[in-house]
């Protein structure tokens, strides 16, 4: 008679979860490896896209469809996968797609990509993200979850006290539900979404360096330098009239 125990299932249950975890983190790293092993960074910089500005745009005028799938679809694994460019690829998006469908492209693609990063930080890599980056600014969000619920990520997401993409994993440790995760991150980098989009349209506007001094040039960078100021000032005004801590947890800038 061939014994088996009673806890078998449970065991093999356990193992295939482990198995499919690790493909998944190896898959993962492997992207992101080869992101910056074959120096994919380069693909996402100010510099080549405005090099590649006029064959874009021809591109776009002829597929604009594809155009927009295509850049929302790398923008997403861009964020889900927290890899560097995205400032680059907000303002190709507006440079490329203009102000309105850009800022809706940007809007849609980089809140799914953030709520997959934080998915994927809750259900597949909570126990390695948890020693990475626990401690102090995992119980800085948890207080924060506790004591203001939705409204502090509203915040974080507003004025990021915290990287992008450390909001993501983070969040994903948290109890905050993952549905509430996505509009309020939508909300929240709506504004900051409007003004990145709106400079990269302006950028495409440059023809020669005398350019950069134009009055649309000015001011959407001055939109960009002022606009965590008013937010803060503006947050800070909303949470002492709630009777809120003024300044959020979690320390300096991003």
């Amino acid at each position: 008679m061939i014994y088996m125990p009673v806890n078998m299932p449970f065991n093999i249950k356990l193992t295939q979860k482990t198995i499919e975890r690790t493909a998944l983190l190896t898959l993962v790293l492997g992207f992101i490896a080869a992101f910056f092993v074959l120096d994919l960074r380069e693909y996402f910089t100010l510099h080549y896209l405005q090099a590649r500005q006029e064959s874009f745009g021809v591109f776009y005028a002829e597929h604009q469809a594809l155009v927009i799938a295509g850049y929302m679809l790398l923008y997403i694994a861009m964020a889900a996968l927290s890899l560097p460019g995205a400032a680059a690829l907000t303002l190709a998006g507006g440079a490329l797609l203009g102000l309105v469908t850009g800022a809706i492209a940007v809007s849609f693609a980089s809140t799914i990509g953030a709520t997959l990063a934080c998915a994927a930080s809750r259900f597949v890599f909570r126990d390695w993200i948890q020693r990475s980056f626990g401690g102090e600014k995992l119980s800085a969000i948890n207080r924060g979850i506790e004591r203001e619920g939705s409204f502090y990520l509203f915040t974080l997401r507003l004025i990021p006290v915290f990287p992008f993409f450390m909001i993501n994993l983070l969040m994903g440790l948290s109890r905050l539900p993952l549905r509430s995760f996505y509009w309020v991150s939508q909300l929240g980098m709506l504004p900051g979404t409007i003004v990145y989009v709106n400079a990269g349209r302006e950028l495409a506007k440059l023809d020669s360096l005398g350019g950069i001094f134009s009055p649309g040039i000015i001011i959407s960078f001055a939109l960009i330098g002022l606009f965590p100021i008013t937010a803060k000032k503006l947050l800070g005004l909303y949470r002492k009239k709630r009777g809120l801590d003024v300044h959020p947890e979690g320390g300096g800038n991003a």
